[in-house]
């Protein structure tokens, strides 16, 4: 096996216009790219085209983050369940015309009714993210759950939580590990050696260990040292994102140092 690839999330330009993030994409060299499919960003027909055809012209290839922005795939309510499983359905549709690598989605979210209907949440949650993986599959391309992190009320956010969702769900999901988040629950290592066999895809950046503050690497509290042989051991050779909002081509520098 060979070493991880290291990759770029457009995150840090989240707040541009969409032409500007094309510029900044340009400016990158760095093959792979992750898109975040919300906000100013978000996909449609015309700029699946026109990312293509830079993919085309840079050697770009890409993996998608589904849309976050108030999505929560354990709405207990039907009619606005539906509507967010069409919306993460049509990000599919647009990621497989991208020749995505990997899809990454987010796991849902507690809610008013978590204590009126005890276990609705985690029920939904294991419902829709078998669906989505299985029509992420049938259009060509995977699908992979992201850890998240404390304070925010996602049902999915602890090896435990992560372990009693792969024994209960009925599709073979797949796994992205966002080191960051992981930081948060201090449980980079137990991650790394918990689900190696899940693990498809990592985002990388820095925090002070209390708050998901998206740093740089090696401007928080993380050991990448530590945490760069613990994947090695895992013999890890996919896409690691750096999905800093600041310092960015510090942390790329920083992963390729670590990987060489």
């Amino acid at each position: 096996m060979g070493s991880p690839k290291i990759g770029l999330s457009m995150l840090y330009c989240f707040g541009e216009p969409f032409d500007g993030m094309i510029e900044q994409m340009k400016k990158a060299e760095i093959a792979n790219i992750e898109l975040v499919d919300d906000g100013l960003h978000a996909l449609n027909r015309k700029r699946v085209q026109i990312l293509n055809d830079l993919a085309a012209s840079y050697g770009l290839k890409y993996t998608v983050h589904a849309p976050f922005i108030g999505i929560n795939i354990s709405m207990p309510s039907d009619w606005l369940l539906k509507a967010m499983l069409k919306g993460l359905k049509k990000s599919i549709v647009n990621s497989s015309a991208l020749n995505c690598q990997v899809w990454v989605f987010h796991p849902g979210s507690k809610s008013v009714m978590s204590n009126l209907s005890p276990g609705m949440d985690w029920d939904r949650n294991l419902k829709a993210a078998g669906l989505l993986s299985k029509f992420a599959r049938d259009h060509g391309i995977k699908a992979a759950i992201e850890n998240v992190p404390e304070p925010f009320l996602f049902v999915m956010k602890t090896v435990e939580d992560f372990r009693r969702f792969y024994d209960e769900v009925d599709e073979d999901i797949s796994m992205t590990l966002d080191l960051g988040h992981a930081n948060i629950s201090h449980q980079i290592e137990a991650f790394l050696t918990t689900f190696a066999d899940k693990i498809v895809h990592m985002h990388a950046h820095d925090n002070d260990g209390k708050s998901d503050l998206h740093l740089g690497a090696g401007f928080g509290t993380i050991n990448w040292e530590k945490t760069a042989d613990l994947i090695k051991k895992t013999s890890y050779d996919k896409i690691i994102v750096v999905e800093s909002a600041e310092h960015v081509q510090e942390s790329l520098n920083r992963l390729r140092q670590l990987f060489a």
